[in-house]
């Protein structure tokens, strides 16, 4: 049974969270009018939306029985870079700063951008009550290694670097891919945390699925 006071909270981070993002994203590009005068963008917005989705699992954003509090820092990173990203690209687009592409090179954003975000929502209904938004172990843990995650440990962060790629494209924007190639430094740092915990959690179990995964590309990394 999940706990009324941290779904509530649930509710709220995600919808400041999005209402936050696309009031950025629509300041920067020069207010509704212009934001919504490209197809493309507007599609953008509506996909964005769609991340209400994760409110119909059993996420949650507790710490659970474990947590790696040493590893916080990295929501207040996440926090900052989504500003930027949520502004940024916006408004160099608008002001064609470090711009690239046209309309077709928007709507391949689109497409992809609505790719990513199944990609990163996909992990939060298969993983239910054991995602958290914070590095911890909850009640009940089990690792899950089925699926997707026969193949990758981490899709969700993949699905969020794919994400702040496809959207620098949406925006034709290389401000936007500078911010994605720093997402994913911090990303990088939070996996390695939770693959820590994990390994201190489950040991010879979650060194054996380790051992014939990746953790983000296949054969690549």
């Amino acid at each position: 049974m999940l706990d009324p006071e941290m779904s509530l909270r649930l509710v709220l981070v995600t919808f400041l969270s999005l209402a936050a993002y696309l009031g950025l994203a629509i300041a920067g590009a020069g207010g509704p009018a212009r934001f919504f005068s490209y197809p493309a963008l507007t599609t953008v917005a509506v996909v964005t939306t769609l991340g209400v989705a994760a409110l119909f699992t059993q996420a949650t954003i507790g710490g659970g029985v474990r947590e790696d509090h040493s590893n916080r820092w990295v929501i207040a990173a996440f926090g900052l870079l989504g500003i930027l990203d949520a502004f940024l690209p916006a408004y160099a687009d608008r002001h064609d700063i470090l711009t690239f592409g046209g309309e077709a090179t928007r709507w391949l954003g689109v497409v992809l951008y609505a790719a990513g975000g199944v990609l990163r929502l996909r992990p939060v209904f298969a993983l239910g009550r054991r995602f958290s938004g914070l590095v911890a172990i909850q009640p009940g843990h089990t690792l899950k290694t089925d699926g997707i995650y026969r193949t990758i440990r981490h899709p969700s962060y993949l699905g969020l670097i794919v994400n702040a790629v496809v959207r620098a494209l949406a925006f034709r924007s290389g401000v936007g891919l500078l911010i994605a190639g720093a997402m994913l430094g911090v990303t990088t740092r939070r996996i390695r945390a939770e693959e820590r915990l994990l390994a201190e959690t489950f040991g010879a179990e979650y060194e054996t699925w380790r051992a014939r995964t990746w953790r983000l590309v296949p054969y690549v990394y």
